[in-house]
């Protein structure tokens, strides 16, 4: 953003008693709402209005001078709009949201009804679905993410011994190894 001629980051539009009231009632609300990070930016952008420091308001709002000089641009390009916490943009999802439950339902059916022979998803089987399914391909770690976003979590299985008896292990676990444990602190408090 370009300063204007007189070195103000904030244009007279910007500064008339009308917007003053609209961002005065802006940071009212903010508070009342409990919205902190839109109510300090509203604060912010008033303050320089009053003539105050951008480094003497950084130091107030505990932020860096490049936090405050941006809501000042935003304030300056959007308005009130510029000021409000809204969600990145990002890309668009390559799945619409029909697709996205048809693989949720695919993903809740199993592999096994997909056509693949193993009783547990892996990521890369996930990422051949969407591929085969629907012809859009999804980098290995964007497949957690989207189905995280579908309500999925990852479950790993506990890996225990085929053939291991279970009422040994049982022993091991209660006795055995909470002594090991004594003797390791005993020998570390040493």
């Amino acid at each position: 953003m370009a300063r204007s001629k007189d070195g103000e980051a904030i244009s007279a539009r910007r500064r008339s008693p009308s917007a003053l009231k609209t961002l005065t009632k802006f940071i009212r609300e903010r508070k009342a709402a409990k919205d902190l990070d839109e109510w300090r930016r509203g604060k912010a952008v008033l303050g320089y209005l009053n003539k105050r420091r951008v480094i003497d308001l950084a130091a107030d709002y505990g932020v860096t001078r490049g936090s405050v000089n941006r809501w000042l641009q935003w304030y300056e390009a959007m308005g009130i709009a510029g000021l409000r916490t809204g969600k990145p943009p990002g890309a668009t999802p390559k799945l619409v949201a029909a697709q996205r439950l048809e693989l949720a339902a695919l993903v809740d059916a199993g592999p096994l009804a997909a056509g693949y022979h193993s009783g547990v998803w892996t990521g890369p089987m996930i990422g051949d679905l969407i591929e085969q399914r629907f012809g859009v391909s999804y980098h290995k770690h964007n497949v957690p993410r989207l189905l995280h976003d579908l309500g999925f979590s990852i479950q790993r299985p506990r890996k225990r011994l085929a053939r291991a008896d279970a009422e040994t292990q049982a022993t091991w676990i209660r006795r055995t190894f909470p002594a090991i444990k004594k003797r390791r602190e005993h020998v570390a408090d040493s």
